[in-house]
């Protein structure tokens, strides 16, 4: 009976694969798959974002006059 040889570029493409599906299987068992001690919800949900600050004052943009009521 032979053993198959690898060649060294078939086993490191082998332990990158390795690697992504490890890494996808992580980041889903941290933060998708609901846990029942956690109310069914997930460990770690991803973050929200606040939405970004407006854009800095600009000087050359030009608006209308407010008039303010004169009573």
């Amino acid at each position: 009976m032979s053993r198959k040889r690898y060649k060294p570029e078939e086993i490191i493409a082998k332990l990158r694969e390795a690697e992504v599906l490890i890494e996808r299987w992580r980041r889903h068992y941290n933060t998708v798959r609901p846990h029942s001690s956690l109310g069914y919800k997930p460990p770690a949900p991803q973050t929200i974002l606040p939405k970004p600050p407006p854009p800095p004052y600009d000087p050359t943009v030009r608006t209308l006059p407010v008039q303010l009521d004169q009573s």
